[in-house]
């Protein structure tokens, strides 16, 4: 599957202004991959995951790698490319980022500065990785 790059980090970009790191990421590529699962499912999908998950920030997962691995499951059929796929997402994010914890990342939520290019980061990781395929 072939995804349109720069499509993907206009829609990311344009839903990171409104939405979550995890949000953002999830429809990005789900939406420009012609998945099928609508807007508001994804919303309720991702929502939680939302500042390092419910907000914990200074402990939980960066929303741009858990909305990638949320993506990544609804784009893929093969449970053992889903799993391959999630160490790719989450070793590449860790080697670029130094970490995959939201608040080291964002100073605990401080700064959050650095979140619309990570989301893109890892959206297009996953491209790489769907286009392999």
């Amino acid at each position: 599957m072939k995804l349109d790059k720069q499509i993907l980090e206009e829609k990311i970009r344009e839903y990171r202004v409104f939405k979550s790191c995890s949000e953002s990421t999830l429809m990005g590529l789900c939406e420009t991959a012609g998945a099928d699962i609508s807007a508001k499912e994804m919303t309720k999908l991702a929502c939680g995951f939302a500042g390092g998950m419910g907000g914990t920030f200074d402990e939980g997962t960066c929303g741009a790698v858990t909305g990638a691995l949320m993506a990544n499951g609804i784009l893929n059929d093969d449970p053992s490319v889903i799993k391959s796929n999630a160490k790719e997402i989450f070793n590449t994010f860790k080697e670029e980022y130094g970490s995959v914890c939201c608040g080291t990342i964002t100073n605990n939520g401080e700064d959050k500065s650095p979140c619309v290019d990570c989301c893109v980061f890892i959206a297009n990781k996953l491209a790489d990785l769907l286009d392999k395929e």
